[in-house]
């Protein structure tokens, strides 16, 4: 704590700090002024607890030092000192809100009682002061959320009392009309992507705005994430007057250009969600690809959907090349239909996204990859949306390009990985079959795999070809035998599947360079 003694006599000031028990009383921090004008600075600027004042100064006296404190720093305790024992100058301090009262000169035992009493009050008072502002901070915090959860039952049509209604001042309308605002990952992006303090600036100024003229009330309605509902007590024509006013402080505060759309007006306040409804359809079928000068909306463009479903064929045909270049025709292909001079609508958009991730799923699942589909399938296409909510169609398509080449990918990897597993499988039935006759035919029956591929695959696995290869586990399975047994020729060639010992000798003396009998002679002569 700190403590300021106010007085022009020093030697006053002096008496003060040496009799005041200040360590008992938590005061670690003393300071001096000679008047009540630079004692309004040092107030200002350090924050005393406790003041210590005389009431006969110049400059500024203790009077006027006691007025401003009454006005301007009611935090602090002020105990006046004086020599003037006049009930005139007690009055004076008792009416601007000192704690006490002491005459000159000080008695010490009075001092102190005074300043531990002072000391409790001011301790009691910041403690009361500090609950008061919390629960008002609570208060304050807890209004928004109030004000969004009963307005968005009253849109839901859930029961509420009609207290709540005379609460938000909407039982006296007769006619209303619903304004909706779909907050944009661009507004969230102003904001270092706190989106609740989006929301709350912009219901600020929507309803300091609203409040005006008593017109109606805004609030985030929390059963769809990122929407404002504007709900005003006014025809439509007179209620798009009213958000176009909104639209303008807005843009002019805080450089947003939102687009708003307007429902039909209602008569009740149990038919409002049909008026949400309706500027929920006016916003979803809004042309996202042209720049609307007019960001207030009131038509509904509601157009036919157009699948990507139909596209199926072209897909899977696609896949089965493993290059993005058909997905690059496609995509125009995709685009040129379903995009229309210039129209395209955000619930098409959806739609379209919505198909794209369950066919992408059902391709992940057939070459087993991993796939996650995205649960809002709204924050896939935001981030496309600019700041004019133009729907930036060429990031768009780049972004599905990407998505398209990174799963092509995937699909060569594990082809890759798989394509060398077989051939690695093929390698041990032939090597484990290589004493009777195997054809190519067999293994690709066996493997389920084409001749061409085998013999494509195998050769590029061990730069070899299979009959190429079989020969060679031949010959070395002869070379063991001829090595370890007196088996004749004959029996050697039968064992490792030749049926024609003449074609075997020639065979084995291509590959060694020397006849079967001549290998097992130099075996004889080593040993």
């Amino acid at each position: 704590m700190k403590a300021l003694i106010v007085d022009d006599e020093k030697h006053v000031r002096e008496g003060i700090k040496l009799l005041a028990n200040w360590e008992g009383n938590g005061i670690t921090e003393i300071y001096e002024a000679s008047n009540g004008e630079d004692a309004i600075q040092m107030i200002q600027s350090l924050h005393p607890e406790i003041i210590f004042s005389d009431m006969k100064m110049p400059k500024v006296d203790g009077t006027q030092l006691l007025q401003w404190m009454d006005v301007h720093y009611t935090a602090g305790k002020t105990i006046v000192v004086t020599g003037y024992d006049d009930y005139h100058y007690m009055r004076k301090a008792m009416h601007y809100g000192s704690s006490d009262y002491l005459l000159k000169p000080i008695n010490p035992e009075m001092l102190n009682d005074t300043l531990v009493r002072v000391v409790k009050e001011w301790k009691q008072e910041e403690k009361e002061r500090k609950n008061k502002l919390s629960k008002n901070q609570l208060i304050n915090k807890m209004k928004p959320a109030y004000r969004d959860q009963k307005l968005t039952h009253i849109i839901n049509n859930d029961l509420v009392d009609k207290k709540v209604w005379e609460e938000f001042h909407l039982e006296k309308a007769q006619i209303y009309t619903i304004g909706l605002l779909q907050v944009s990952n661009i507004a969230i992006e102003q904001f270092n992507g706190d989106k609740n303090l989006t929301l709350f600036t912009l219901l600020n100024i929507i309803n300091d705005e609203l409040s005006k003229d008593s017109n109606g009330i805004a609030f985030h309605y929390v059963t769809s994430k990122g929407e404002i509902i504007l709900l005003l007590k006014s025809r439509r024509e007179e209620s798009t007057y009213i958000i176009k006013k909104i639209h303008t402080t807005i843009q002019k505060l805080i450089g947003l250009s939102c687009t708003i759309a307007v429902g039909k007006e209602v008569d009740s306040v149990t038919q409002l969600n049909l008026s949400y409804q309706h500027a929920k359809s006016i916003m979803m079928n809004r042309n996202v690809l042209r720049n609307h000068k007019e960001k207030i909306i009131m038509e509904n463009g509601e157009k036919e959907f157009k699948s990507l479903m139909a596209y199926t064929s072209s897909i899977k045909l696609a896949i089965q090349t493993g290059e993005l270049e058909p997905f690059r025709s496609l995509i125009g292909q995709i685009q040129k239909d379903i995009i229309s001079k210039q129209q395209l609508s955000f619930r098409q958009l959806l739609h379209f996204e919505n198909e794209y991730q369950m066919i992408s799923s059902r391709w992940h699942k057939e070459f087993n990859l991993p796939f996650s589909m995205p649960t809002n399938l709204e924050e896939r296409i935001y981030p496309f949306i600019d700041k004019e909510d133009i729907f930036q169609l060429e990031a768009y398509k780049d972004r599905k390009k990407r998505e398209i080449a990174l799963f092509l990918r995937r699909i060569k990897r594990q082809n890759t990985r798989k394509s060398r597993n077989v051939i690695h499988e093929i390698e041990k039935y032939v090597t484990a079959n290589y004493h009777r006759e195997i054809k190519l035919q067999e293994i690709s029956e066996h493997f389920y795999i084409s001749r061409e591929y085998i013999s494509r695959k195998f050769k590029q696995e061990y730069q070899i070809n299979i009959s190429e290869y079989l020969v060679a586990i031949r010959i070395k399975k002869a070379q063991e035998l001829l090595r370890s047994s007196n088996l004749k020729v004959y029996d050697i060639a039968n064992m490792i599947g030749y049926q024609d010992d003449k074609y075997f000798r020639k065979v084995f003396k291509k590959i060694v360079g020397v006849s079967p009998n001549e290998f097992r002679e130099m075996k004889i002569e080593r040993e």
